[in-house]
């Protein structure tokens, strides 16, 4: 099904493929096995569109071979097909024993996964193991689903802990699929020496099938001057910032001679808000400039994710980023609910693959933070004269940026169970909308750093959510690994929070996340979390989604150094027990061996 983007661009979503393997001898065999093997593709394909979307809300599509798939010819039949019909991975599904390497998948660019259902009339779980030796063997690597009970063969139902399966695999396949054949978009250059604002174009490439794509700021500027931007959408842009921010802006925290008069910081609310144009106009286009004249503009750069370098060329004399930023990882803004653009502050393009990895796999909104302080116990006694209570009794993490973050992070929504949440975009309600924008003021960005001024979101992020944090880091030698932490948002007395706040930054988004402590390793308390981790900034995701990230990494070959996800939740492909019987370190070896996946 296609979608219209901006009234211009035909999405053709990629689909996933479903393989329905048979046993090929005909005169009994595989005519008693047509209907239930048929049968399991169709289930599958139920699940998928039932309970998986794309990010942009509509329901994954999948495509079934025509035929089942007893050998060679009707493999390659199957292969055509799903060529001409935008497949980007496939699963295989079968009750019984088929020819293996026979009419497995061979496509080296396809996430792959086998469900082999456990019954005992027919094998179906021989020919699993059949079929992920080929694999393995031509270095393949394909996920194995078995349930762990024995069904009958008159059973159609799919057991818990197959679906669990099926979904994790599918929802990291989905997101593979989504950022193939895509660009990340680069405004600027490097900020203030920060790696991760170092774009890696091999990175991108060939770990995740995505090309770069870089605009100077000064783009922005010839924009604004010349006039391209939609100046009917500024105009309800205008209003849209007049009625839900300018009139929740904060006091001018400035030393006086850096005070703006109020006609410049009405001016800047005007600049900013069509900084927050053009950067989506660039990633999306815009086919309102193609009408104006301007063609080459409003084709965009087919931008999956971006970032703005900011600091400090550009913030040294004109407003900075952060209120675009902000609105575009926002699931909202003057046009109404719609999905959040995964777009980092200061260019971290490496935070902003990890926000594209955890908004692909749970089509939520992301924070981006700095991870900024440990507050242990004894130190936030010392300095408030308070006791940190329940979640955060260990001690937290405390995560804030320069007011770039998601207003979702409000945790101003309310999920059905009563609970703070960071909903999806579709579950979301213009009540939502208020109350995310009712809890943000906008205080005017400090000029000591910001010369050129701006506005920052200021809020403090709702406890008891669930979170997950990730990071992506490239370490000479290795290449990118992932770090994991899942946890929780961590409520703090007020008093106490006023009084880290002033000594922090008091116009900045503040987020206390305290992370699930296993007791070992990386885990065994807050600060080794805090010591341990890679870089300077954090992705968070609503949701407690580490097996998923995990799941997601093996499929593009991206070892996780640190994690404390539940090791029965670990899904890696089957080759990856080949690699010794430590689980981290044979995830390294695998992923050294098969490289990349697009290289």
């Amino acid at each position: 099904m296609a979608k219209i983007l901006n009234g211009m661009k035909k999405i053709n979503h990629p689909k996933i493929g479903i393989r329905p393997i048979i046993d090929g001898r005909r005169g009994g065999i595989r005519e008693s096995l047509e209907e239930m093997t048929m049968g399991m593709a169709r289930r599958v394909a139920e699940l998928y569109s039932k309970k998986l979307r794309y990010s942009d809300g509509t329901p994954v599509e999948c495509v079934i071979a025509d035929t089942t798939i007893g050998g060679v010819a009707e493999a390659a039949a199957a292969t055509e097909k799903f060529r001409d019909n935008n497949v980007g991975a496939v699963i295989s599904v079968t009750p019984c024993w088929c020819y293996g390497a026979e009419t497995i998948d061979m496509d080296s660019l396809m996430p792959k996964a086998i469900w082999g259902f456990n019954g005992t009339e027919r094998p179906g779980a021989v020919y699993l193991a059949c079929a992920l030796a080929a694999h393995n063997q031509k270095g393949l690597p394909c996920f194995g689903i078995y349930g762990n009970d024995v069904q009958d063969v008159t059973d159609s139902g799919i057991t818990p802990d197959v679906e669990d399966k099926l979904l994790r695999w599918a929802r990291a396949a989905v997101a593979v699929m989504q950022m193939r054949g895509k660009s990340y978009l680069a405004i600027g250059s490097v900020s203030m020496g920060i790696a991760g604002s170092t774009v890696n174009p091999d990175f991108f490439q060939e770990y995740l099938g995505m090309r770069n794509e870089y605009v100077d700021c000064s783009e922005i500027q010839r924009r604004i001057d010349l006039g391209i931007y939609d100046p009917e959408e500024f105009e309800k842009a205008k209003a849209w910032v007049k009625e839900h921010c300018k009139s929740h802006e904060g006091k001018d925290l400035n030393p006086e001679h850096l005070c703006y008069s109020r006609e410049k910081l009405d001016e800047v609310w005007d600049y900013v808000t069509k900084m927050a144009v053009i950067f989506r106009d660039l990633m999306q286009g815009n086919p309102k400039l193609a009408e104006m004249g301007f063609r080459e503009e409003a084709a965009g750069h087919n931008a999956i994710a971006g970032g703005f370098q900011g600091q400090r060329q550009w913030t040294d004399f004109r407003p900075d980023g952060d209120f675009a930023e902000a609105l575009l990882n926002t699931s909202f803004d003057w046009n109404g609910i719609r999905e959040p653009v995964t777009f980092a502050t200061e260019d971290d393009s490496l935070n902003a693959a990890t926000m594209l990895f955890l908004h692909l796999l749970t089509n939520r909104a992301q924070i981006f933070a700095d991870v900024r302080t440990y507050w242990s116990p004894e130190a936030y006694k010392r300095v408030t004269g308070k006791e940190l209570t329940g979640a955060a009794a260990p001690g937290f993490i405390y995560l804030i940026n320069s007011g770039s973050c998601a207003l979702d992070a409000t945790g101003q929504m309310t999920g059905e169970d009563g609970k703070p949440e960071m909903k999806h975009f579709w579950d979301m309600t213009q009540k939502d909308v208020g109350a995310c924008l009712e809890n943000t003021t906008w205080y005017p960005s400090g000029r000591e750093y910001m010369r050129g001024g701006g506005f920052s979101s200021q809020f403090l992020t709702k406890g008891g959510m669930p979170v997950t944090m990730c990071r992506l880091n490239l370490i000479k030698g290795v290449g990118p690994v992932l770090q994991i932490a899942e946890g929780w948002t961590v409520d703090i007395d007020p008093e106490a929070f006023q009084i880290i706040t002033k000594r922090t930054d008091p116009t900045w988004p503040s987020t206390f996340f305290t992370p699930r402590l296993t007791g070992e390793g990386a885990f065994r308390n807050v600060w080794t979390v805090m010591n341990k981790w890679g870089a300077n900034h954090g992705a968070i995701s609503y949701g407690h989604v580490g097996a998923d990230m995990i799941t997601l990494a093996s499929m593009l070959r991206i070892p996780v150094c640190m994690h404390n996800v539940d090791p029965e939740k670990v899904y890696r492909p089957s080759a990856w027990d080949a690699f010794g019987m430590d689980v981290e370190g044979s995830d390294f070896r695998a992923c050294e061996t098969y490289g990349p996946l697009y290289k």
